[in-house]
């Protein structure tokens, strides 16, 4: 490991606290084995580099629903994405889930690990802040509807001086959904909100790369056949063909990757959790890397909203 991590230094240019900050997510499916992760960012950490951790949890969050005596409940948006519909009490189970259990875990991880890590919510500090979104448009049987009773925001703020100074204080901090919802009367509201789109949020507050580990190996452009992985995309042309080729899941990391673009970040890569070296991998190459220049001359930095 020492020296796959020594040849990432040396391609970046020296000191790893020279380097840009990094902001990896870890996936919240079943299937996504944090403990790579873990090492790496204590080895990444130990060298000096200022690593910002966001974790999803969809899977723990779903097992605790149904402990609850709950059924989750998934829409499709008007836009055609799929999501969580989160009513007061999901909610409820949402936040024992992310901030209760698993960001206390995952926390407990790094810190046996030698990291100096700090587990925060979005709610704290405001780190991460936008309107409540109280109803959500679905389409049931083929007809657009309105679904009142939603918990969900969607991000347009990061307390960005919270988590640079923790950084610059030497700790890592590891950061879950929900986020600090501001409801028109001025009041504030626990609300869920999709990881990868809130770790595209922070990468791009931080100026940071970004690597969104899941449990694949990229973006397929046959997303039946892992042969077909599409190493990078930097251009317009490119990133078009990525986000033709990413279904399900894979489109939301897709919308993820652009919005931390138009947002500053450097480079975004979607890569494997469950490899070898996972993060020291994809800053070396491995996944798929999508450029800022992908983005085009003419981006607005304007993406579409999704329901969370």
């Amino acid at each position: 490991m020492t020296g796959e991590r020594d040849a990432a230094v040396a391609d970046g240019g020296g000191d790893p606290a020279d380097e840009p900050t990094v902001v990896v997510k870890i996936g919240g499916a079943k299937a996504v084995d944090p403990a790579g992760a873990v090492d790496d960012i204590a080895d990444l950490v130990a060298d000096g580099r200022r690593i910002v951790v966001v974790h999803g949890g969809s899977t723990v969050v779903d097992e605790t629903i149904e402990r609850l005596g709950m059924e989750p409940e998934y829409v499709e948006s008007a836009s055609g994405v799929t999501g969580r519909f989160t009513d007061a009490q999901t909610m409820e189970a949402f936040t024992m889930a992310m901030a209760g259990k698993l960001n206390t875990e995952l926390t407990a991880l790094f810190r046996e690990a030698g990291v100096d890590a700090v587990g925060l919510s979005g709610v704290d500090g405001g780190l991460l802040s936008g309107p409540r979104k109280s109803a959500v448009r679905v389409i049931e049987d083929g007809k657009k509807k309105i679904r009142r009773g939603e918990h969900s925001g969607r991000i347009e703020s990061v307390n960005a001086d919270l988590l640079s100074g923790l950084l610059a204080d030497g700790y890592t901090p590891v950061v879950s959904p929900p986020m600090e919802g501001k409801e028109s009367d001025g009041g504030v509201t626990p609300v869920n909100a999709d990881a990868d789109r809130a770790a595209a949020a922070v990468a791009g507050a931080l100026g940071a790369d970004l690597v969104l580990l899941t449990d694949v190996a990229g973006v397929y452009a046959d997303p039946d056949d892992p042969d077909t992985l599409i190493e990078s995309a930097a251009t317009p042309e490119e990133l078009a063909a990525v986000e033709d080729a990413a279904e399900g899941f894979m489109g939301k990391k897709v919308m993820a990757a652009t919005e931390a673009l138009s947002g500053g970040a450097g480079s975004v890569v979607v890569a494997d959790a469950n490899v070898d070296d996972p993060i020291l991998a994809a800053l070396g190459g491995a996944g798929t890397t999508i450029e800022r220049s992908a983005l085009g001359e003419d981006d607005t930095g304007d993406t579409e909203a999704v329901d969370a």
